[in-house]
């Protein structure tokens, strides 16, 4: 049966176009309970056990899919509208309830009512698309009980007041939220309930515990029609809150329209806004634009001291002094960038949140029900209160808590328990909070995805060696270089001489693509995950271990298929020739970089392999140096290597990690098969060719760099990416560390390098500014970075291997694929230094001790310092809790704190000795303290 449906739409052009669609519907579609006697239910997911079918709203999606992935919540239909709905309002619940409906544990069944002849519902005229959805919910639970005869409960749950209402008075059973868990006698689960907040939502049956009638402490978010009108005339300014991660009571808004960074001070500025969050900010006076001079607060300053209530008009604001009481050092000074505050919320960034709960002095009531403060492991996050039945259970553990609300009256937000991770200060509840927090899959691979794997043990077949696309390069003398340990081995190199002295060097690369397929679960899953995430202790895979450290690992002395980049190079390393081909490689050795460089350091080894790594490296030292010539930066990372106990997993040692010419050898060689690949696939897909950028960092962001650079003595050229990897090339001093300290520095102030489809941009924007280079992408690690896997595709339909997927026509569906690859990557970075950190709290825990650091960026109560022999950088306070500060003064044009009492002084860069030492000065909250030991 066919249905048609028209309606007009604005094009970007300003044409007004009438769009028809053809609806077709159905009458074949199933129920998916085992218990029909009309449907087939080989497929079937609704259980017979269950006392009744529930069928849940949009608003029930969205706001307890916590409560919903609970598995005393089961036998429930999940409607195509509902489904739709929830898609475009919210990605990440959409999943979420998605992977619900696909997990064999759970009995979620999706129905498509917008599809069946019986369930589908025309638009009435008058009628908004939110009373046409609920009515289509109606009608499918009105379906739903008469097909299945009254055999079954058909149970319709909403908090929605008017759609019950009318549930109800249609001859239908529904409840709301609260009322069906009740129903469950399960008293616990009461705590992972959203308590509503809107007035047309049913909410009586619940226990509210937030007042209705209280002084206003902060301001009430401006109407968005008006925070458009603003935003428009410039009155207000759109941009992403980011909270100092030293100092949660002052944040900055990024803002286009004014070319500058919005200082937000205090909480009550922030007004209700999260980190992360999208908001319009209103500039304050300018004669309030005065800021505390780059002040650190201690970690145990309380927020209560930050609370003040909303003032009556703008010209009442607080001012800074007024703003946390932790703001000690010196006086207040006129601010060069301006001063706001938050008006409205464009878009939350609310997630869930590891913490500990601080019980309030509230005695229990309401059948045992609780009322706690939550504290976030992030201090950037501020309290959230929660009600819980547990509250004996959770005292000493790491829970996950959502917000739910925040209402102006109240002082924190509202939240509720999720579940409890483990117990507080235990290395694996600790690392699991490390991935909850940053957002990483690290659930075990579905069914699903692992039915996508060849049947282990794998080997090559004859169709791989009679493949007329794959070349059989097994005769070559093929090698990998990783770190110590590696078994995710996804490339590999050879070199032989020619006899006219040229070299055909080739770079060797997993070819994942051949067992990963287009559309696949495996393939999706991928996709999600974006990336592998490296901890201290353990590795989270985006692809199942049997291809990542079997089938696709490019292991010695085994058959592997690869994706293969062989170049011409003249002895200057100069390429003549590329080409591209499908392969297969027998690798004779997989070295790790020590071993690498130990090779090539014996004068006495003269062994055929020996000679490729020597010829290789000569090859890679002048192709760096003419990188170099180009302007390509070499910058520097504090990157931490652990020693790991093999039976505890604690660190038994910490150290810098050691760059040797192996590993630069390597890295030069996948740089040069990531930009031959960028322009061959460039070549051929211009418009969806995916490929990653480095924009040029602003002189603001270069300024703390410039600053502490000027007050050392060092000018430095940013004029170019070339200038400036001049001028790191002359800072150098007496100091041997003198000069990677600086480019530590540099390394903090660059933009993020991100992924984009080629289609998004203008050629110009492609530059990668690191690197120098015009044309970048990512081929050689398709084992850990689903980027790479895009490309491996995009390849193979250039050289007419494979056919483009039509996913690379569909120019939204790229951009949205490179912007959850730089979600997920910047997330795995943030992991990855998470876990450096907790790491380092277990190792300092039994042993503190004195060591050198030097002072890399100064402020008004302290300074912050690195340390280079463990790679670890943090406060060092000049005046303790309570200490007004002022014999300390602040010097920002020459980077110097003085003392005006005693007339020491420090400054930027000096090397200073200080005691580590692990302390508790708030409950749960653990920290390496750095204390200065005076000299």
């Amino acid at each position: 049966m066919l249905q048609s449906k028209s309606f007009v739409k604005k094009t970007k052009q300003g044409r007004v176009v009438k769009v028809v669609r053809e609806h077709y519907l159905r009458d074949d579609i199933y129920c998916g309970s085992v218990i029909c006697k009309v449907c087939d239910t080989s497929s079937a997911r609704l259980s017979s056990a269950a006392s009744a079918i529930l069928i849940i709203d949009t608003n029930v999606v969205l706001h307890q899919i916590d409560l919903l992935e609970n598995p005393a919540i089961n036998n429930v239909v999940v409607l195509s509208v509902v489904l739709e709905e929830v898609r475009n309002k919210n990605m990440a619940v959409y999943n979420r309830i998605k992977a619900l409906c696909t997990n064999a544990m759970k009995n979620f069944f999706v129905f498509s009512n917008e599809h069946h002849r019986d369930t589908y519902v025309k638009e009435m005229v008058g009628e908004s698309p939110n009373d046409r959805n609920d009515r289509a919910i109606r009608v499918a639970a009105h379906w739903y009980q008469s097909h299945l005869g009254g055999s079954t409960q058909i149970l319709l749950i909403t908090n929605d007041r008017e759609n019950k209402k009318k549930a109800i008075e249609e001859g239908l059973s529904a409840e709301t939220v609260e009322s069906y868990v009740r129903s469950l006698e399960q008293p616990n689960l009461l705590d992972l309930v959203v308590i509503p907040t809107s007035l047309d939502v049913v909410k009586e049956e619940f226990d509210d515990p937030r007042p209705s009638k209280r002084k206003v402490i902060y301001h009430e978010h401006k109407p968005m029609s008006e925070i458009t009108s603003g935003l428009l005339h410039r009155i207000y300014h759109q941009g992403k809150l980011r909270v100092n991660r030293y100092n949660p009571f002052e944040g900055y808004v990024g803002s286009e329209s004014i070319g500058d960074e919005i200082v937000i001070y205090g909480r009550v500025n922030m007004n209700r806004a999260f980190d992360g969050d999208i908001v319009a900010v209103e500039l304050l006076p300018q004669d309030q634009w005065t800021e505390k001079s780059l002040i650190v607060v201690d970690d145990d300053e309380d927020e209560e001291d930050d609370v003040h209530l909303v003032p009556s008009s703008v010209d009442d604001a607080p001012s800074n002094a007024n703003v946390a009481k932790a703001f000690a050092g010196s006086a207040p000074t006129v601010s060069s960038r301006p001063i706001g505050r938050v008006i409205g919320i464009i878009k939350r960034n609310w997630s869930s949140y590891c913490g500990s709960l601080e019980p309030m002095p509230l005695p229990a009531s309401n059948g045992g029900v609780a009322h706690a403060l939550f504290i976030s492991k992030d201090r950037r996050i501020p309290k959230i209160r929660i009600q819980t039945r547990q509250i004996g259970n959770l005292v000493d553990k790491r829970i996950i808590v959502a917000v739910d609300s925040w209402d102006c009256s109240s002082k924190y937000p509202f939240g509720h328990y999720v579940r409890t991770i483990g117990k507080i200060g235990d290395r694996e509840t600790e690392s699991e909070v490390v991935l909850i927090e940053n957002d990483i899959n690290s659930r075990p691979f579905s069914t699903q995805v692992l039915a996508c794997l060849p049947p282990l043990p794998w080997s090559l077949s004859s169709d791989d060696l009679a493949n007329p696309h794959r070349e059989d390069l097994r005769h070559l003398r093929v090698f990998s270089v990783d770190p110590p340990g590696c078994k995710d081995i996804d490339d590999a190199l050879h070199c032989t001489p020619f006899a006219n002295g040229n070299f055909e060097v080739g770079v060797h690369i997993a070819d994942v693509t051949n067992f990963v397929h287009p559309g696949t679960p495996l393939d999706e899953e991928a996709a999600q995950r974006g990336t592998s995430v490296y901890l201290v202790e353990k590795r989270i895979d985006m692809l199942p271990k049997p291809l990542t450290e079997d089938i696709c690992s490019l292991r010695s002395d085994v058959e592997r298929l690869a994706f293969s980049v062989i170049w011409e190079m003249t002895p200057n390393a100069e390429i003549i020739s590329t080409r591209y081909t499908k392969s297969i490689i027998k690798s004779c050795a997989a070295l790790s970089y020590v071993e690498a460089q130990a090779r090539m350091d014996d004068s006495r080894m003269i062994d055929p392999l020996t000679t490729d790594l020597r010829n290789l490296n000569t090859l890679a030292k002048i192709m760096r140096q003419r990188r170099i010539e180009r302007g390509a930066l070499t910058l520097a990372s504090a990157e931490v290597k652990f020693q790991i106990d093999t039976e505890t997993h604690d660190p038994l040692d910490i150290g810098m990690y050691q760059i040797r010419e192996a590993n630069q050898m390597i890295e030069e060689f996948m740089l040069a098969g990531n930009v031959s690949v960028a322009e061959k696939i460039l070549r051929h897909f211009p418009l969806c060719s995916l490929l990653r950028r480095h924009p040029i960092p602003t002189k603001e962001m270069l300024e703390p760099l410039l600053c502490t650079a000027a007050a050392v003595g060092l000018d430095l050229d940013i004029s170019s990416s070339k200038t400036l990897a001049d001028s790191l090339d002359h800072a150098v001093g007496d100091d041997p560390y003198f000069n990677k300290l600086i480019r530590i520095l540099a390394t903090r102030c660059m933009t993020q390098a991100v992924y984009f489809s080629s289609g998004d941009l203008t050629p110009a924007e492609f530059h990668h500014y690191g690197l120098a280079a015009p044309l970048y992408t990512h081929f050689t690690s398709p084992i850990r970075r689903y980027a790479d896997v895009i490309v491996h595709r995009l390849l193979a339909a250039a050289l007419e291997i494979a056919k483009l997927p039509p996913i690379f026509l569909d120019g939204p569906r790229l951009t949205e694929i490179a912007d959850n690859l730089n979600y997920r990557h910047r997330n795995a970075q943030m992991a990855s230094r998470a876990s450096v950190e907790l790491h380092t709290l277990i190792y300092f825990r039994n042993r503190p001790m004195d060591t050198e650091a030097r002072i890399v960026k100064m402020k008004a109560n302290g300074f912050i310092v690195f340390v280079p022999k463990f790679g670890i950088e943090g406060p060092v306070y000049l005046t303790s809790k309570g200490d007004k500060g002022t014999d300390w003064t602040v010097d920002e044009a020459h980077q110097r704190v003085t003392n005006t009492s005693t007339n020491v002084s420090y400054c930027a860069l000096q090397t200073v000795k200080i005691h580590l030492e692990v302390v508790e000065p708030q409950p749960h909250r653990p920290k390496l303290e750095l204390t200065l030991i005076n000299m």
